[in-house]
């Protein structure tokens, strides 16, 4: 073995893998303008420019000289830091996925996912299913066919070699485990909670409007209490709420309705919170596979840490009250914490997911993974979602949508192409979960800092057990690293039970 040789080939590696990394961060920023403020009629170009970028760097992953350099760069794994040996590996895992993907097939799917999302902003607009039914026929022929490949490559099923893109080493066999678990109390837990609540004090109306301007302002001012800095990200509006850019220029999206500020303020909560665990990366590894964010199980962990489990305290609403108050020129008893927090804290099924209590959340995604595994499988089309979510609606949550607007066109992750993303919800808010009741276990003033606002003891916590150790470990790892468990769902199940039922 020639060490000095392999050394080499391991730093060739590393700058292969960052001039990655910057093609990635453009494609990104390139992302969050389409979804912002570029002009409808840039859309074509827009996604002429994406689609080259996404070859660009299939073609810089797969090329021989990629396969050749890991090669000889694993001859050297015995000499490497713990963290080179865990990129190394991540290199190569990233690499295996390319090259289970054709140059042809990569281009095919980056032209039909920014076609189907842009004809999906319309139909959603216009409540009309039936103009992007054939689009996103099309689009889920062409994801069986990266699946089908991938499958192959990787020795995985079709779903499976999805779901790791998006939660590595997670299989559904392992998902399915957690969902039974989940179904088998949470119905009645449901029903239960629903009871007590009915039985309790009911909030009172909080009566707006709350013009955007102020929500807006409210939204920053919790992000800065967040430790949001400012002068490396910014804060939009987009059909979606989502989190882009690169850890040093944060792109954080939101809405807003002027009838309720409640749900635009949380998006923002979320979404700062997936910006935290950006920015939260080792920084010194960030252009490198092991410095990447772990999977989206550990990013709505991360997210949902911050709005459900923190955002949603007594303290913390009892800190926010007040300023929401003065924020809108609210008056009387309905602007009180206490109407505030059954405002924050009420359950009930809904058509919307991402309006969705902690309770019902589960439900919404729990039927999306059955019906894009469905897709998958090629046992629905496009033009039957409909029908199977409807029927999936009032199965799981007793209600059916009036239109599709408020049923299957919601969410963007199908028409942008995400199938395997679902799951990571929910198991998110199982970790969320563990990871808040480790933390407060950890930290016992934890809560009484929020109560002032200060999310530092619980930014702490995470910035060393999560963020910290970007993708060294497996989320399994992170998470039973930072929580002295594996994944489950006794720490949500009483958490629920504590929050909504006294217990």
């Amino acid at each position: 073995m020639n060490t000095r040789n392999s050394t080499a080939a391991y730093e060739a590696l590393k700058d292969r893998f960052q001039r990655l990394s910057a093609l990635g961060g453009a494609q990104a920023v390139l992302h969050w303008d389409r979804a912002t403020m570029m002009p409808e009629g840039g859309a074509t170009a827009r996604a002429e420019q994406q689609a080259i970028l996404s070859l660009i760097a299939h073609e810089t992953l797969t090329a021989p000289e990629t396969a050749e350099l890991l090669a000889s760069a694993g001859e050297a794994a015995d000499g490497l830091s713990d963290w080179d040996r865990a990129n190394l590996g991540e290199m190569a895992r990233v690499h295996a996925h390319a090259t289970a993907t054709p140059a042809d097939l990569v281009t095919r799917l980056s032209r039909q996912k920014s076609e189907t999302e842009m004809i999906w902003r319309k139909a959603r607009s216009a409540n009309d299913f039936a103009s992007l039914a054939p689009a996103l026929d099309k689009l889920i022929a062409l994801t069986r066919e990266q699946a089908a490949a991938k499958a192959d490559a990787l020795g995985l099923d079709p779903y499976d070699a999805l779901l790791d893109s998006y939660d590595p080493g997670r299989r559904a066999a392992d998902v399915d485990v957690l969902f039974a678990d989940l179904e088998g109390f949470l119905p009645a837990l449901l029903g239960e909670v629903m009871e007590h609540q009915r039985r309790g004090e009911q909030a009172l109306p909080i009566e707006g409007p709350f013009p955007i301007a102020l929500q807006e302002r409210i939204g920053r001012e919790v992000m800065g209490l967040m430790g949001f800095d400012f002068a490396h990200g910014r804060l939009d509006v987009s059909h979606h709420p989502f989190t882009g850019g690169v850890p040093d220029d944060s792109r954080i999206t939101t809405r807003y309705d002027e009838r309720d500020f409640t749900e635009s303020l949380m998006a923002t909560i979320h979404e700062t919170g997936h910006s935290l665990y950006e920015r939260g990366l080792p920084k010194e590894w960030r252009t490198q596979p092991v410095g990447r964010a772990r999977g989206m199980t550990i990013h709505e962990s991360q997210s949902l840490l911050f709005e459900m489990q923190a955002g949603r305290t007594e303290p913390f609403i009892a800190f926010l009250a007040p300023r929401l108050k003065q924020a809108f020129g609210g008056e009387g008893p309905a602007w009180q914490p206490d109407n505030i927090l059954r405002h924050y804290r009420r359950v009930a099924p809904g058509f919307i997911r991402v309006q969705a209590d902690e309770v019902t959340y589960p439900l919404h995604v729990m039927l999306r993974y059955r019906l894009e595994r469905a897709m998958i499988a090629g046992d629905l089309k496009a033009a039957d979602l409909p029908a199977a979510w409807n029927e999936g609606m009032e199965q799981s949550l007793g209600i059916v949508p009036p239109d599709d607007d408020r049923g299957c066109l919601q969410d963007i992750h199908w028409p942008a192409g995400s199938f395997g993303y679902f799951p990571t919800y929910t198991l998110g808010a199982l970790a969320a979960a563990q990871i808040f009741a480790a933390a407060k276990a950890a930290v016992p003033d934890l809560e009484d800092a929020l109560g002032q606002g200060d999310f530092r003891p619980l930014t702490g916590f995470v910035r060393e057990k999560v963020h910290g150790q970007g993708s060294r470990l497996t989320p399994d790892g992170i998470i039973e690293g930072a929580t002295g468990k594996p994944l489950g769902t006794a720490a949500f199940k009483a958490h629920i039970e504590a929050r909504y039922l006294g217990k």
